[in-house]
């Protein structure tokens, strides 16, 4: 009798396979190759050509926030499901005994730790609101703000495209409703070509973000409504389900107001804002283009590598 068929691998074992991606032994945590980095580092040069004539400021901040900054923006009301906590060990030596006891029991080791001053940061753009707001009102035109993060999101999975930990490049926009709004204009414009000129299948789809709980569900359904969201969606996973690789924010005035953040004539900012995800462009670019760099299609590595 002939052996069966064995299941096809999949592309997050391909790429496990290839070296691409490195396991570390929890599910969305991924180290990442040099040939990856330099996929990650080429699509970064490249949004900083299509955006560098705009005159934004750049500002790049770690991979964590101020704790009380996290508490005002209102991230914990829609998605508590998501943010990612730091705690450190906070007792005395008799804690410590304890604490290697359990370490030597395998139990859980954790009762002495207490969360210190800084969260992991849920988007690029968040720890920008409050810097922002302290110099105090805008000039006549607005701000425009360049940025690149690590950020956290606790959803482990086995999609490669959905890490906790995961890069956003940023551009935001902070002024007018008539001022941030044409800025969404020109980035969808630009995203669509971008994408299209590095040989991606893409579609432009109104959005929600994953707000928590039944009450999210009404914020998700106005967030359409209201057309406040849009992503540039990308076959990686699936064809019935693309990923998001890059998406199209209006905030309205909910920083503006949420922060203080003031035009030069005393009414509230609008902001909005454009995110790249680096890594998951990357990955749409070894689903379709191939795990193998060098094989990718010529033009497709003009874009990215010259």
């Amino acid at each position: 009798m002939s052996e069966p068929a064995s299941e096809p691998r999949s592309f997050l074992d391909r790429l496990f396979d290839r070296g691409l991606l490195i396991r570390t032994g929890v599910d969305g945590l991924y180290g990442r190759s040099g040939a990856f980095e330099s996929v990650v580092e080429a699509l970064d040069r490249l949004v900083s050509r299509i955006g560098g004539a705009d005159g934004a400021e750049a500002l790049r901040f770690p991979p964590g926030m101020a704790r009380s900054s996290f508490e005002r923006s209102g991230y914990l009301k829609g998605f508590p499901h998501l943010a990612g906590t730091v705690h450190s060990f906070c007792g005395n030596e008799a804690d410590h005994a304890r604490l290697l006891a359990c370490l030597d029991a395998d139990e859980d080791w954790t009762a002495s730790q207490a969360a210190t001053d800084i969260v992991l940061t849920p988007a690029a753009c968040y720890p920008l609101y409050p810097v922002a707001a302290a110099r105090g009102r805008l000039p006549e035109g607005g701000l425009l703000f360049d940025l690149q993060s690590y950020c956290f999101r606790h959803e482990p999975s086995l999609e490669p495209t959905r890490m906790q930990l995961f890069r956003m490049r940023e551009y935001v926009r902070m002024g007018t409703p008539e001022q941030v709004l044409a800025f969404r204009e020109l980035w969808l414009a630009r995203g669509t070509k971008m994408m299209s000129d590095l040989g991606l299948p893409l579609a432009i789809d109104p959005a929600n973000d994953p707000f928590f709980g039944r009450a999210g569900k009404m914020l998700a359904n106005n967030q359409r409504a209201q057309a406040l969201k849009f992503e540039l969606n990308v076959p990686v996973n699936s064809e019935d389900k693309p990923t998001a690789c890059l998406s199209f924010n209006y905030h309205q005035d909910h920083f503006g107001t949420t922060w203080g953040i003031q035009q030069a004539d005393g009414t509230t900012a609008h902001t909005a804002c454009v995110g790249f995800g680096l890594e998951r462009i990357t990955l749409a670019l070894l689903r379709h283009h191939g795990l193998d760099l060098d094989a990718w299609p010529a033009e497709v590595r003009a874009q990215l590598f010259g």
